[in-house]
């Protein structure tokens, strides 16, 4: 996988006297999201404490915090890569506000394409921001809400936002989960006996025993508190749009996401690739982990023998999600290493999910071929990525797409195989139920929202500060 970033993971739990937690481990569960900070708002009943930090969630929180410092029964957590907002401290989350109706702390997962806009508007009008990411625009339009109640407050500021989210809001009484009305990323509720629990991904809930219970559906603001669960719906959206890169990628396999199991998606890409493109090769071997499965899939549909030929070091990060070029550079190194023995000799097919930039699927090839194939085949379980995404993954310019800007053939002999061929947008969808739910603009260019012309160059200067 060369580098794209997802933004983010949330996880929320209410009604827990272990809140704190239980929360840990759900994020820790969903670390593969968001190796840059992490942060955690928890409720004692009268107050919201605050913890957050840069680095994994076992490196910022330790025993106290969560025995005494975010003690209470309800709590919010966030994994975050910056998508908007540079990387830095003051960008972790949840954030944490006061306003009339007392404390508030949001942890959100997406990218409102219309923030700068927003943002422009309430500076003008005498806003003052704390930091540079839209979750803080959200927490604006809420405090400046008319309506009486939070969550009809939630509400009406989300009225006012476009693009994609999924958003935790927590306040001394109450959880609220809310998800844009074209779904772009994924929310599921569970429950653990009579305790609530929110996550990005259901890989969560496993670590904590409890039972998965349906996704957030798009468009719906789910209000928590002592006396039970309520559900409110933002006005329909014309056409659901979830991501489907999250089967493609981000999300782990043994996930629940947009109402299907992720494994059992990916593995039909990997049997639809075969059929699209057959090799005649002697093994299959996946670049770990997130390949796994679409190569198993594609072991099955050939009938060619499935091998380990890569050695994952899991010590080192995905490297996506290293913040800076030079880490992605130094972590492909640390991070794989082949097995001559399983290589020497064989004609390869190289599984892979996906290229953006190429550049990590280079070093890939050449570390296979330093243990001496006779060929190296790579097969990619999704399209070429032409276009920029929007709506909470961090590709947001033409010109860092190599498939934007070159020929399968040219990036063919860029990344040095002896062949190259990707799995087709129409073969994709098949992989999904309801294809017409989702959304593949990175692939077609053809985006179910619109996004401002200014967004693709704002963007640019934000990827330019982070680095």
């Amino acid at each position: 996988m060369s580098c794209p970033h997802e933004c983010c993971a949330v996880f929320g739990i209410f009604g827990d006297d272990h809140a704190a937690e239980r929360t840990y481990f759900g994020l820790y569960a969903l670390q593969h999201r968001g190796q840059e900070s992490s942060g955690m708002a928890a409720s004692d009943g009268e107050r919201l404490h605050l913890r957050r930090g840069m680095g994994l969630v076992s490196q910022v929180f330790v025993q106290s915090d969560l025995e005494s410092t975010l003690a209470g029964s309800a709590a919010i957590g966030h994994n975050r890569y910056s998508t908007t907002g540079s990387s830095e401290i003051a960008n972790a989350q949840p954030i944490l506000v006061q306003f009339k109706r007392g404390q508030i702390a949001a942890a959100h997962n997406g990218n409102l394409v219309n923030a700068a806009e927003l943002r422009r508007r309430m500076e003008d009008e005498g806003s003052i921001f704390q930091t540079t990411t839209d979750s803080e625009v959200v927490l604006h339009l809420i405090a400046g809400s008319r309506k009486e109640s939070v969550p009809d407050m939630v509400i009406d500021a989300l009225s006012r936002v476009e693009g994609s989210y999924c958003l935790l809001l927590l306040t001394p009484e109450m959880l609220i989960a809310a998800r844009d009305p074209r779904g772009f990323r994924p929310l599921c509720l569970g429950r653990l006996g009579e305790v609530t629990v929110v996550a990005s991904e259901s890989c969560a809930f496993d670590i904590l025993g409890a039972e998965y219970v349906r996704p957030i559906e798009s468009g719906e603001v789910l209000v928590v508190n002592q006396w039970g669960q309520q559900s409110f719906y933002m006005p329909k959206a014309a056409h659901k749009a979830h991501c489907i890169f999250e089967f493609i990628y981000f999300s782990r396999p043994d996930s629940w996401i947009f109402g299907e199991k992720v494994d059992k998606v990916r593995r039909k890409l990997g049997r639809l690739l075969a059929e699209e493109h057959p090799c005649d090769a002697d093994i299959v071997i996946a670049v770990p982990d997130s390949a796994n499965t679409a190569a198993l899939g594609y072991s099955e549909a050939s009938d060619i023998r499935f091998e380990i030929g890569l050695i994952r070091n899991h010590y080192i990060g995905r490297t996506f999600i290293s913040p800076k070029q030079h880490e992605r550079d130094r972590d492909v190194r640390l991070k794989f290493n082949p097995v001559g023995g399983v290589l020497r000799g064989k004609r390869v097919v190289l599984v892979e999910d996906s290229i953006v930039r190429g550049t990590t699927l280079r070093k890939l090839v050449r570390l296979v071929r330093n243990a001496g194939p006779a060929e190296v085949h790579v097969r990619v379980s999704s399209p070429p990525i032409l276009s920029p995404c929007f709506f909470g993954i961090d590709m947001s310019t033409r010109e860092e797409l190599i498939a934007a800007n070159h020929s399968v053939e040219e990036i063919r002999k860029f990344v040095g195989a002896d062949s190259l061929k990707y799995l087709s947008v129409g073969k994709l969808l098949e992989a999904v139920e309801n294809p017409q739910d989702y959304c593949a603009g990175c692939f077609t260019a053809k985006y179910p929202a619109p996004v401002p012309e200014e967004f693709d160059k704002e963007m640019l200067s934000v990827r330019k500060k982070k680095c």
